[in-house]
C-alpha cells in the first residue's frame, strides 16, 4: 500500500509528509521545492490487541506505545502542481506520473486561504480554499481523460470492427493507473454506455468514464492544513458543507511535526493523535521552549482535539482504503517461533478471508493452510469467511 501526498507547492504539504514521516525532506517557501518525489513510511494507529490478552508486544515494524499500535505505511510526497498540470504546466507530467503506484491520495490544502492559485503565499484569507478542492480532482481526471484518449479514433474503429469486448480493450489502455475489466464494466454501467456505439461516443461521455475510473483507482482524502491560523475554521467549516460528499479533515501539520521532534528528543512524552502530550522534565527546558508547547497545548491540541495529522492518516487507510487491521500468530500463546508476542501486525481490505490472509502472511502457509481459529472467541474460522477487525488468526498448516 502506498499513499499519495498531493497538492498546490507552499500549503505545507512536504510538512505535512514530515510530520507524518519524520523523514528528512526540504521545505521551503517556493515553488517546486519538491522535484523528485520524497518516500518514507507513515503509521497509522491502531488500538493493539496486547491490552485484550494483558501482554506487551513485540513488533517487529512499527511500534506500540500504551497498547496502542503503529503500523506502517508507505508514503510518497510528489511535486506541487498548478492548474494546467495535465497540459505539462508547472512539474505537471512529473507530477502525474508519480503518482501512478498511489492507491490512495491525501490531498493537502491551505485552509487559511493564504496560498493562491499558482501556489505563491498571499495575504491569509485572501483566497478561497474551496478552488482547490476542485482543482485537483479535475487536474486528475484530465490526466485520465488524456490517457483514455491516446489514439481514440482507431482503438474506438478496432473494438466496432473486429466486435472486440469493450472492457477489455479500455482496460488494457488504462492498465498503468490502476484500470481492471472488472471495473471498466462498472464505469460502462454507471454511465450507461452498453448500447450506445463507441464510434458515436461523445467528449463528455469519455470525460464521465475517466472521472469514474479517477475516483476508484485514486480515492482521495483531503487534509485542510493550517487550521490554527486565524480565519481558517470558518473556512473549514463552509467547504465540509459546500463538499459533503468529500472527506475532509482539519489538521495542523506544523504543530504536529514540532510536537514530534520534542518527543524525539525526550522533552515529552507525545502519542501521534492523542489531544495532549507530558512534559518529561522541565529542567531541560528553556522558557521558549515551554511558552511554545503550551501555546500547541492551548491553540491546537485543546481546541481541535489533537493536530489532525494521524487522524488524516487513519481515515485514509481505514475509510477511504476499507482496510482493517488482523494479527496473525503462530501459536495460541500469540507468538511467532522465535517467541516473540504478536509480531505482526496486517493491513487488508475488509473482506478479506481466512485463506486469503493466510497468502498474505505466507504463500508457504496459504499452500499449506489446514484451518484458523480467532484467538479471541477460540472458535475455528471458516475458509473462506471474512475476518473483521482485531482479529487475532492462529493459522495452522500441513508443515
Amino acid at each position: 500500500m502506498i499513499i499519495g501526498v498531493v497538492g498546490k507547492a507552499n500549503v505545507g504539504k512536504s510538512t505535512f509528509f514530515k510530520a507524518a514521516t519524520l523523514a528528512e525532506v526540504e521545505i521551503a517557501n517556493y515553488p517546486f521545492v519538491t522535484i523528485k518525489p520524497n518516500r518514507g513510511m507513515g503509521f497509522v494507529r491502531v488500538s493493539c490487541v496486547s491490552k485484550d490478552f494483558n501482554v506487551e508486544c513485540k513488533p517487529r515494524l512499527g511500534y506500540c506505545i500504551d497498547h496502542e499500535r503503529f503500523v506502517p505505511v508507505e508514503f510518497i510526497d510528489v511535486a506541487g502542481l498548478v492548474p494546467g498540470a495535465h497540459e505539462g504546466k508547472g512539474m505537471g507530467n512529473q507530477f502525474l506520473n508519480d503518482l501512478n503506484q498511489a492507491d490512495a491520495l491525501i490531498h493537502v490544502i491551505d485552509v487559511s486561504g493564504g496560498t493562491n492559485e499558482k501556489g505563491e503565499p498571499v495575504e491569509k484569507g485572501s483566497y478561497n480554499p474551496s478552488e482547490d478542492v476542485k482543482f485537483l480532482g479535475l487536474e486528475l481526471d484530465h490526466w485520465y481523460l488524456n490517457i483514455l484518449k491516446k489514439g481514440w479514433d482507431k482503438l474506438a474503429r478496432q473494438i466496432q470492427q473486429e466486435h472486440s469486448q469493450v472492457q477489455k480493450v479500455l482496460a488494457k489502455q488504462l492498465s498503468a493507473v490502476g484500470v481492471n475489466e472488472e471495473l471498466m464494466k462498472q464505469a460502462l454501467d454507471a454511465i450507461d454506455l452498453r448500447e450506445k456505439a463507441v464510434i458515436k461516443w461523445t467528449d463528455d461521455d469519455l470525460f464521465k468514464i475517466a472521472s469514474f475510473l479517477r475516483k476508484k483507482t485514486k480515492p482521495m482524502i483531503i487534509a485542510a492544513n493550517k487550521i490554527d491560523v486565524p480565519g481558517a475554521k470558518e473556512n473549514f467549516d463552509r467547504i465540509v458543507k459546500e463538499f459533503s460528499d468529500e472527506i475532509i479533515v482539519a489538521c495542523s501539520a506544523e504543530a504536529e511535526l514540532a510536537l514530534k521532534e520534542a518527543h524525539k528528543h525526550n522533552m515529552i512524552k507525545y502519542i501521534p493523535g492523542d489531544d495532549n502530550f507530558k512534559i518529561l522534565d522541565e529542567s531541560k527546558i528553556n522558557e521558549k521552549q515551554k511558552k511554545g508547547l503550551e501555546f500547541l497545548k492551548t491553540n491546537v491540541l485543546q481546541k481541535f482535539n489533537g493536530t489532525g495529522v494521524q487522524e488524516v492518516l487513519n481515515q485514509a487507510v481505514f475509510k477511504l482504503l476499507k482496510h482493517i487491521a488482523v494479527y496473525p500468530v503462530a501459536n495460541n500463546k500469540l507468538t511467532d517461533k522465535d517467541g516473540n508476542v504478536l509480531p505482526d501486525c496486517f493491513l487488508v481490505p475488509q473482506g478479506t478471508s481466512a485463506i486469503e490472509f493466510a497468502y498474505k502472511v505466507h504463500t508457504d502457509i496459504g499452500d499449506n493452510f489446514v484451518k484458523a481459529i480467532n484467538l479471541k472467541t477460540k472458535q475455528p474460522v471458516s475458509k473462506n469467511a471474512p475476518l473483521n477487525n482485531h482479529d487475532v488468526i492462529e493459522i495452522m498448516t500441513s508443515k
